[in-house]
């Protein structure tokens, strides 16, 4: 779900007000907390994309100091319940994106304590709304007299009693179920962008406007009518945006001039994204000139943040899992294939994949923080930084006690902030348990230039890389380190015992053997025309017979289409590939559906091969152009059907 824009605003004396205008300020600073869905590290000028045009982000960081290692989970609720309790999700246990669904009832097992004999992994499972024993930020500083507001997305529980009213916010627009806007990204907002009515109108309080009103500019309407509203009293303004999550609704004026630029540096390039990028700058920058107009700007602390990595993995627009949405999935994806073709929504080159994943694509986001005369304007900072810290931050910052019954995993960096001092942390931590079909998700640890990947399994897996000098995450040190891992696993368990995570743990009735993994390295996979060997964490495929005949075979068992099929790979000579989709009981070679695309000669790249075969998978070959002079390695391949479970394979 998405970026974390947060913006946090401090009261400090101005140099020149007007009566009038002095009165409207506080003693106390006033926090804004504004957050991006989706939003990746490169997603904006001053990060280094080429491409998207956000002139009032850009402008924003000359007044700021900007993180380069500021770190967000792989999706948007466990992110968005750490900055609201200051906690780790292993330990608040809202661990994945299902804030959208009913909350479980008392006493629910979020680690099932038994499994059938086939499942090798007992598996846990987030919890769906935020609990609301925890002292959250809005709550904390609303004791302190802050009028507080949540205005946008909130993902963090369906019912009243989970609902941002009920977690310290005195106003407060929002929708439900809400993994994305209400139904659609403009009004009326209860139906989807064909009409279908959804039931996402029957619950939270987003009202319709004008017709084909854009719900970043009425995002934007909201939170200029609570600046307005104050009084003397400070204020808490908690807005998330929207955009850039999917459905992916844009402006087509927007939309059209993007679709006539290119990047200079071939990365980016959807100007869809790009046009949703903009109404989010637009948004952005509207408050900001608000702040101005009402001379609260020189008493302001902004903080631009993200709330997960880009989004590389969706191409197709209309993914709800609603009968409304893939019955009208046809015209999503015209306007999407329209204006975007086959690109997905974003590219986080040089970080490693995105969204939903433990790599830096997944988890490393903008941050910026600004407050005229505390924060050196233009600053830049290497501190490793999440969304834990942001609550004990502003404490500190705003001289606010940390509420007594409040268990805080995250500390305090105002002394970088502010240039007192710097951030001493022996170790960073994030944690999420429900990645892939064929291992049980992971958790990493980040302690200085080092980061250890444990993926979860029987026995566990281990991935190791020095972010100084790989930031792509290209080469797994793992087996070259075995001290430096076992220094860092050694951290890994003692987080998890600290914060109580409910992680994957072997099925004590398993049945299968325990020797599976080195019986079938290839995991299913079958070779033809090729050798393929595995080493640290990479498939080398090379060819045996003549160009064009190899490829790896894989029954993909219920799985059905249309799906799509994600590969990371690498080849120095590049060529034609494909992707043979044979359905079960296909002899006829014209019931074989084959879907062509190319590879690029030169580093890491992400390849996405849309399926469109509607029924059973059956049989997958994956042809790729692999020679007995020229390999072609693997790194990753990820089966996506669009309804039902998929499967990932890193080797």
């Amino acid at each position: 779900m998405k970026y974390l824009l947060v913006l946090c605003v401090a009261l400090l004396p101005s140099l020149s007000l007007s009566a009038a205008d002095a009165a409207d300020i506080s003693p106390r600073p006033n926090v804004v907390l504004f957050l991006v869905d989706d939003m990746g590290w490169m997603d904006c000028g001053v990060y280094g994309s080429q491409y998207y045009e956000t002139p009032h982000i850009d402008g924003f960081a000359k007044r700021s100091m900007r993180f380069t290692d500021a770190y967000a989970q792989p999706l948007c609720s466990p992110t968005r319940a750490s900055i609201l309790t200051g906690q780790y999700s292993a330990r608040h246990h809202v661990t994945s994106a299902t804030g959208h669904l009913p909350p479980q009832p008392e006493g629910h097992l979020f680690l099932k304590e038994s499994a059938p004999p086939n499942v090798p992994m007992l598996l846990p499972e987030s919890q769906n709304y935020l609990d609301p024993s925890h002292v959250t930020l809005a709550e904390t500083l609303k004791a302190a007299g802050y009028r507080t507001a949540h205005i946008g997305k909130w993902h963090l529980g369906t019912t009243q009693p989970h609902w941002p009213e009920q977690q310290g916010f005195d106003v407060a627009f929002h929708c439900h179920p809400d993994p994305g806007p209400p139904g659609n990204y403009f009004s009326p907002y209860g139906v989807t962008a064909e009409g279908t009515p959804t039931n996402r109108s029957k619950v939270g309080t987003i009202t319709d406007g004008p017709p084909g009103e854009y719900i970043v500019d009425r995002q934007a309407d909201e939170a200029l009518r609570f600046l307005r509203a104050g009084g003397n009293e400070p204020f808490f303004l908690n807005l998330w945006c929207y955009g850039v999550h999917g459905p992916w609704g844009h402006k087509v004026e927007y939309t059209r001039e993007f679709a006539a630029k290119q990047d200079p540096s071939g990365r980016q390039g959807n100007p869809i994204m790009a046009s949703m990028l903009k109404s989010v700058d637009d948004c952005f920058g509207q408050i900001l000139e608000e702040l101005d107009r009402r001379g609260l700007t020189d008493n302001t602390i902004v903080i631009f943040y993200s709330d997960n990595g880009g989004n590389v993995h969706s191409n197709v627009p209309g993914t709800a899992k609603t009968d409304a949405a893939e019955k009208n999935r046809s015209e999503f994806l015209a306007d999407w294939r329209k204006w975007a073709g086959d690109q997905p929504p974003t590219m986080n080159t040089p970080l490693r994949d995105g969204k939903g994943t433990l790599y830096e694509g997944g988890t490393r986001v903008p941050l910026m923080w600004a407050w005229p005369g505390r924060i050196q304007p233009g600053s830049l900072s290497d501190a490793v930084v999440g969304p834990i810290d942001l609550y004990p931050t502003l404490l500190s910052l705003l001289a606010i006690e940390r509420p007594q019954k409040q268990v805080f995993d995250g500390v305090s960096y105002a002394d970088v902030l502010t240039g007192r001092g710097s951030l001493h942390r022996d170790a960073y931590f994030n944690y999420h348990p429900h990645a892939g079909a064929n291992r049980a998700g992971g958790v990493w640890v980040r302690s200085g230039d080092f980061k250890l990947l444990r993926w979860f399994g029987n026995p566990d897996t281990f991935e190791l890389f020095n972010l100084r000098n790989d930031l792509s995450e290209s080469s797994n040190l793992a087996g070259r380190q075995p001290e430096k891992v076992r220094e860092l696993n050694a951290k890994i368990d003692r987080f998890l015992k600290d914060t109580g995570a409910t992680y994957p743990r072997p099925n004590p009735a398993y049945r299968g053997p325990a020797t599976q993994a080195t019986v079938d390295p290839l995991d299913a996979w079958k070779q033809r025309g090729c050798t393929a060997t595995i080493a640290d964490g990479v498939l080398t495929m090379t060819g045996t017979d003549k160009p064009g005949t190899a490829f790896l075979g894989h029954a993909a068992g219920r799985m059905t289409g249309p799906a799509t099929v994600k590969l990371r790979v690498r080849t120095t000579a590049g060529g034609a590939g494909r992707i043979d989709c044979i359905p079960a009981g296909a002899s006829d070679p014209s019931n074989i559906f084959t879907t062509p695309f190319k590879l690029n000669p030169g580093d890491w790249q992400d390849i996405s091969v849309e399926l469109k075969h509607s029924g059973r998978l059956g049989v997958l070959r994956l042809y790729l152009p692999a020679t007995a002079t020229v390999p072609v390695e693997i790194d990753q391949i990820d089966i996506r059907p669009t309804t039902g479970r998929g499967e990932q394979w890193t080797f």
